[in-house]
């Protein structure tokens, strides 16, 4: 194997119908059974099929309140000629689930009868108790008859059937207290790197703390399985190949993580080929191509990719099929909707493309907009509703292309999303967070592609609310300009959020002691920038004319980040010395902080949604929770006089 090539670059569709024989023909499946109790097999598997062993009920019970009776002793009764039937002789108490007395077959309800004393009918009857009917009985009326349940010898349930908690329940009904179920499947997780660290440990530059396996062990149980994690090994081949095959003798699938690819310090491929068999290492997807599908002793073994996305999707290929194959359940498959992508995504042919989408109904149009396409940003998995598959060969699909988005969330908290597409604002975050606090069934679903975009799409019909803050230098009025010139036809609700304070944010006591715009023509200066079409974007660029400042000048103009927090990172971690964004970002960083202007943040929002319930229960957070208001002004920066004021109707 030479230094970045990978021994294959098997499509697909290919690489998992070879991984399906391979596993199909060399390994045992379904695993064997093992008896436990049945009150604890809830998600557990048969592993036979279950026969009740007795009736159920197993006796003639009672239905209902009321009186046992043999329904042979009631003929005649009317309302003209009710009939007295003799407590103890000829009728008896029961209550509902009460044994039936031996000789009755008919039970009438408490609400039909009125007890009596007195003599019954013939002379010289004594006083005795009494009821009285006013209509006959059926044969067997209000009586729950053995076996109308469950009947014994009746199957109650197949093998291979997941249990439910209904299932419990009718399974200890047939009688039994113990059932054979599927031995879970024990899921080997090998953590590799020399770099990473556990939860926790004191961290130093360069170190990777290590929650990949953490990821992979709750998928795992997640799907039915036992994760055997073992300590991180490191990048040495020796001791790789040996947590191998100590996994092999324990468990029935290995998990070899990180290590995959073909660097320098990458042995997984070269450990599993020393130990058993390489069947295939290279795929054409993306992220996740390095991954290795390889034998060991009987035993599968997969070498996934180190970076956190490509973990998730290859485990996802790979090791869910054999984990549901070693309980004997056919795989479940995502749900799978139809939606229209929000903006164009060009992608590279000849890999197929896991694109990370978020999703919301807007008017009647399923919404799909991608989010971070980084292998390494897990984040794109936890803010991501769904996936689109983009085909190999495609060069990826323009913007309003409807696509199959395979859910990652329920359809109902799609259809409950607020889809917010614009500028970013750290105060976005902190009202997405009470809204779900207040409205646990809403969300506020937030794509961050600046003001000029979130507007854009506003005009599309793609978001019921928009981020923006872009000032119009001829009128030095904020947003109200651009939402005449781009959506004229649109009827728009302009409402505070914020007002706020732009300014050049730097490290911790402005080590290159920077005052200014000016100080961005330095050689010794590096800056990142905000994304085109942003309100910060715009922002800069009037900065940089005013002082006739040519961009070009500039090191790391073309630098982007799509939010303020990106841009604060960025100046945190040394990879730029400055960049334009918001107060509360340097102040979440602790960073230090050079005002430039203060500006006016707004929401726009398509005025037919304003009737709608989860936009109400929106703006009534911003008019009138004082939570809310108290952890935006604890941020820093924010200036909240105008706060759910409406600024502008069009």
């Amino acid at each position: 194997m030479k230094k970045g090539i990978y021994i294959e670059n098997t499509p697909l569709e290919k690489a998992l119908e070879l991984w399906e024989a391979k596993t199909m023909s060399s390994m045992r499946a379904p695993l064997e059974g093992e008896a436990v109790p049945v009150f604890e097999s809830l998600d557990r598997v048969t592993a036979d099929a279950v026969f009740a062993l007795i009736s159920s009920p197993f006796y003639h019970s009672s239905a209902m309140d009321g009186y046992a009776v043999r329904f042979a002793d009631t003929f005649g009764a009317s309302e003209l000629t009710p009939k007295k039937l003799a407590l103890g002789e000829q009728a008896a108490y029961v209550d509902t689930g009460d044994p039936l007395p031996e000789g009755f077959n008919a039970v009438i309800m408490i609400e039909e009868v009125n007890r009596t004393n007195g003599h019954g009918p013939g002379e010289g009857a004594a006083d005795r108790e009494y009821i009285e009917i006013t209509r006959p009985a059926t044969p067997w009326q209000h009586v729950r008859v053995i076996g109308e349940d469950i009947v014994s010898t009746e199957l109650v349930l197949p093998e291979n059937h997941r249990l439910r908690p209904v299932d419990i329940g009718a399974v200890i009904s047939g009688g039994h207290t113990t059932l054979s179920v599927r031995r879970r499947p024990l899921i080997a997780l090998i953590p590799t790197g020399s770099e990473i660290v556990e939860p926790g440990a004191e961290l130093k530059k360069g170190d990777i703390i290590e929650y990949n396996s953490r990821v992979l062990s709750s998928l795992v149980t997640q799907w039915g399985g036992v994760a055997l994690r073992t300590a991180p090994v490191p990048d040495d081949i020796e001791k790789i190949k040996a947590a191998i095959l100590d996994a092999s003798e324990r468990a029935d699938m290995v998990i070899v993580n990180a290590g995959s690819s073909a660097g320098s310090e990458d042995y997984t491929a070269r450990a599993i080929a020393g130990t058993g068999e390489v069947l295939l290492h290279g795929i054409n997807i993306k992220p996740g191509k390095p991954v290795i599908l390889g034998w060991v002793r009987g035993k599968p073994v997969i070498g996934i990719p180190g970076y956190p996305v490509s973990a998730y999707i290859t485990f996802n290929l790979f090791a869910k099929p054999v984990i549901y194959r070693l309980q004997g359940l056919p795989v479940p498959r995502p749900p799978v909707i139809n939606a229209r992508l929000s903006r164009q995504v060009a992608s590279s042919p000849g890999q197929e493309e896991f694109l990370r989408v978020k999703v919301g109904r807007v008017g009647k149009d399923l919404i799909a907009t991608p989010v971070s396409r980084g292998a390494g940003v897990l984040m794109s998995l936890v803010r991501a509703d769904g996936i689109v598959r983009v085909p190999a060969m495609s060069e990826g699909f323009g913007a309003g292309t409807e696509v199959g988005v395979e859910m990652l969330r329920p359809e109902e908290e799609i259809e409950n999303t607020i889809v917010c597409i614009g500028s970013h604002d750290n105060a976005l975050d902190l009202l997405a967070n009470v809204l779900r606090k207040k409205y646990p069934r809403y969300s506020l679903s937030s794509a961050h592609v600046g003001s000029m975009g979130g507007l854009v799409a506003l005009k599309k019909g793609e978001a019921h609310l928009a981020g923006t803050h872009m000032l119009d230098e001829k009128t030095g009025e904020y947003n109200v300009a651009y939402i005449k010139r781009l959506l004229p036809d649109r009827k728009i609700v302009l409402i505070n959020l914020v007002y706020r304070q732009q300014g050049l944010v730097v490290p911790k006591g402005n080590p290159r002691n920077i005052r200014g715009f000016e100080d961005l023509k330095r050689q010794d200066i590096v800056f990142i920038n905000r994304q085109g079409g942003s309100g910060t974007r715009l922002l800069t660029d009037k900065s940089l004319m005013e002082l006739g400042i040519d961009p070009g000048e500039i090191r790391g103009y073309q630098h982007e980040e799509y939010t303020h927090m990106g841009v604060a990172s960025a100046v945190l971690t040394g990879i730029a010395d400055t960049g334009l964004a918001i107060l509360a970002s340097a102040r979440a960083l602790d960073l230090d902080f050079i005002p430039v202007a203060n500006e006016r943040y707004d929401l726009a929002i398509a005025a037919e949604y304003l009737q709608d319930e989860k936009i109400s229960a929106l703006l009534e957070i911003i008019r009138e929770d004082r939570d809310f208001r108290g952890a935006v002004m604890s941020l820093g920066g924010y200036d909240i006089s105008d706060i759910g004021k409406v600024m502008y109707e069009q």
